[in-house]
């Protein structure tokens, strides 16, 4: 029995994974801004961790930014059934690499559909809320009332050809994928997570 499967499970919203996941963070570039030093070898460890049975990835499109959401698309997709790819919103990269907050309900907007975009999935299971700098009320009412959704539904999260196919179809005829979001305020240590 691996140390993953040793390390037993959780329910993760209505899904169950293993307890030891993979913090994708660390795949960027140093700073967690730019490039990593050797790509290969950060696709290399996202297919490893899976491979070793991890099926939770935490990331977000601000680590890179946009770097480590596109290097997990690239090593895992199209991604096993039972793999949830848990992500996070509320700040953003300065262009020196700078940790900057981004809380408006167009800037949470914005960011839940750069994640979608460059994980290349239709529908983000888990979206965590990061509270940094200091902000104690980013926006007025229930987080999930801030972030903008489509009028109509195409299919979940594609795993196969066939789902793909529809989902072309659903984006053919005007519809728009689906966002289920589930924010939870957290705080960040030292600037940065």
């Amino acid at each position: 029995m691996s140390i993953i499967d040793r390390s037993g499970t959780f329910n993760l919203g209505a899904r169950t994974v293993k307890r030891l996941g993979y913090g994708a963070m660390q795949l960027a570039g140093p700073g967690v801004f730019g490039p990593p030093k050797d790509r290969s070898a950060a696709l290399a460890v996202l297919r490893e961790a899976v491979a070793s049975g991890v099926n939770h990835i935490d990331t977000s499109n601000f680590y890179g930014p946009h770097v480590t959401n596109q290097l997990i698309r690239e090593a895992l997709a199209p991604y096993p059934d039972d793999l949830i790819i848990v992500t996070k919103v509320g700040a953003r990269r300065g262009a020196d690499g700078s940790w900057l907050p981004a809380i408006t309900p167009e800037e949470l907007t914005q960011a839940v559909h750069d994640n979608l975009r460059n994980l290349g999935l239709d529908v983000l299971e888990v979206v965590n809320l990061r509270i940094i700098f200091g902000v104690e009320k980013p926006v007025e009412g229930p987080i999930e009332a801030q972030v903008a959704r489509p009028r109509r539904a195409a299919t979940a999260r594609p795993r196969a050809p066939h789902r793909a196919q529809q989902r072309n179809a659903n984006a053919d005829r005007g519809g728009t994928p689906h966002l289920r979001h589930r924010l939870r305020a957290e705080p960040l240590q030292s600037g940065a997570s």
